[in-house]
């Protein structure tokens, strides 16, 4: 185990202000432990981040860049030659490109201007070798890693040191994760980047021979709310804040013989959960539904209805014990939601939404919702699709199908779920599969339930299909303006042909009605046809 001590000078902002570094040492026995610190420092880098690597010929600079770049990579074959006479070797990755620079042939410091440094930092990440060739030519906030041999042995100690505070809140971090492994037994397990949902949470892969895990980074949030003390928009909607939700949700599905994922390590208050890995089986093929597979989804979805779980919780691994409190999907959360139509959609559109629309729009939103409310609520999972339904086709029933990504569950209408299934945002669900992933769930819901209401249900369907359309179409223009994330986009003609579906139900009529008074572009004629 690699052992870590920290030291400095002066504490606090001043000592930044100055330049004075903070350093941690890390202190390795062997070169598996050596290529765990490149692994674990490859989770935390991001786009912009100059990493200079110092020491004597034959330290190990050029083994540990290689290390880091393989699992930035994720390919352990990767071939990485030194770049002692290229200077400079690019890889494009998935995640962002990487420069490996060794700058022991410049002559003089400004000779780095002619290597793309600047330009390599401004959508990648750069490793320097031999950094003190470069003189003051490099970036003031990069992460120094000095590597000392120790005698004749294959142990190291690195330095780490850098002027800005975030790289080692950033490293420590990264090392708590990997203290969270080794309590777990998975101290040597190989981490890897895995792609995560649209939220702040962070996720890697963790494997060694014996096991496959999920590591979810999701420290909590302390999202302030309005100047003038009103609450955010994550409190209002019951988006959770910290990691109580996820276990507790998770373990109340596993103790009604669902297939959610279970916990193999958890620091909560530190926000760091590992848990067993499902898979990678999907419910599409090609970019297409598999109708059987969500079919499948569908029967699990009603037999979840008909559990009965929640709203209180047991919360395992809390100290002295504990429950969690499932939120209600309220009027409030639900508005609110609709409402980002208004916030982020259609000012994209070039609408200018005035108080007015705004009244008009929760009127006619308040009676909907109340009509859906009037029933009991259920567990409602919140984003059951595609991306959050594991298919584990080897299996029989409800185990085929692993859930993930319920943190954010609530109390409410059981055809929240079945709308977000059966309008699926992520894939194209055709008119007629829709409608007959619809017809499956009341037929398995009557099976049991002969009073179930099936003409309740297919009305609660097209109003919550219409606020889920809302919501999206707004989301995802907010994950493009405001978080940089613009491939949501190409999901939005999708989510505007579901919305003007579910505005085809008599119910929505007057919804409709209002939609086709606004000029929204060509994009949004299907919204302005009359139903």
């Amino acid at each position: 185990m690699a052992e870590t001590t920290a030291t400095g000078g002066q504490q606090g902002p001043a000592a930044m202000e100055q330049g004075t570094p903070e350093e941690i040492c890390i202190a390795v026995a062997e070169p598996a432990e050596t290529q765990r610190l490149a692994e674990d420092l490859a989770m935390v880098v991001a786009p912009g981040d100059c990493l200079c690597l110092s020491g004597d010929l034959g330290a190990g600079k050029s083994t540990f860049a290689r290390a880091l770049i393989r699992a930035l990579a994720d390919d352990a074959e990767l071939e990485v030659p030194s770049p002692t006479f290229t200077l400079v070797q690019s890889y494009p990755l998935p995640r962002f490109d990487v420069a490996h620079l060794d700058l022991y042939r410049l002559e003089e410091p400004e000779e780095i201007e002619e290597l793309g440094l600047e330009d390599a930092l401004e959508t990648g990440v750069a490793l320097v070798e031999w950094p003190e060739k470069a003189g003051d030519f490099l970036p003031k906030d990069c992460l120094s890693i000095s590597i000392e041999t120790v005698g004749e042995t294959d142990a190291r100690r690195f330095l780490l040191r850098s002027a800005d505070p975030a790289w080692l809140a950033r490293i420590e971090r990264t090392r708590a994760i990997r203290a969270l492994l080794e309590n777990a037994g998975m101290g040597d397990a190989v981490r890897r980047y895995l792609q995560g949902d649209a939220s702040p949470r962070r996720y890697e892969t963790a494997r060694t021979p014996e096991r496959a895990a999920i590591l979810m980074n999701a420290p909590a949030l302390d999202i302030p709310g309005a100047a003038d003390g009103t609450e955010s928009y994550a409190d209002i909607v019951h988006l959770a804040q910290d990691m109580h939700a996820v276990v507790a949700v998770g373990e109340a599905l596993r103790a009604h013989g669902f297939s959610a994922p279970e916990t193999l390590a958890a620091d909560l208050p530190a926000g760091l959960l590992l848990q067993e890995d499902l898979g990678r089986g999907a419910i599409v093929e090609a970019g297409a539904p598999v109708p059987e597979r969500y079919e499948a989804a569908v029967d699990l979805l009603a037999d979840l209805h008909e559990a009965g779980i929640g709203p209180s919780l047991a919360l395992p691994g809390v100290p002295g014990g504990g429950s969690y409190q499932v939120p209600a999907y309220d009027e409030r959360a639900l508005l609110t939601e609709a409402e980002l139509f208004l916030d982020w959609y259609l000012p994209s559109r070039g609408v200018t939404v005035t108080p007015a629309m705004r009244d008009a729009f929760s009127a006619l939103w308040r009676p909907l919702i109340a009509r859906v409310q009037e029933q009991p609520p259920v567990l409602a999972l919140r984003d059951y699709h595609s991306p959050n339904l594991i298919w584990r086709g080897e299996r029989s029933g409800n185990d085929r199908l692993g859930l993930v990504d319920y943190q954010d569950a609530v109390m409410g209408s059981p055809a929240y779920d079945l709308a977000s299934l059966a309008m699926d945002a992520r894939v194209t669900i055709p008119p007629d599969l829709e409608t007959a992933l619809v017809e499956r769930y009341i037929a398995r819901r009557l099976a049991r339930d002969p009073a179930f209401d099936a003409d309740r249900l297919r009305g609660d369907y097209a109003i919550m299909a219409a606020q889920r359309a809302h919501k999206v179409l707004g989301v995802f223009v907010r994950l493009s303006e405001r978080d940089g994330k613009p491939a949501y986009l190409e999901h939005l003609p999708r989510v505007r042909d579901y919305l003007a579906r579910a505005l085809a139900h008599p119910l929505l009529v007057p919804l409709a009605t209002w939609l086709a008074g606004l000029d929204t572009g060509n994009d949004d004629a299907a919204l302005r046809e009359r139903p």
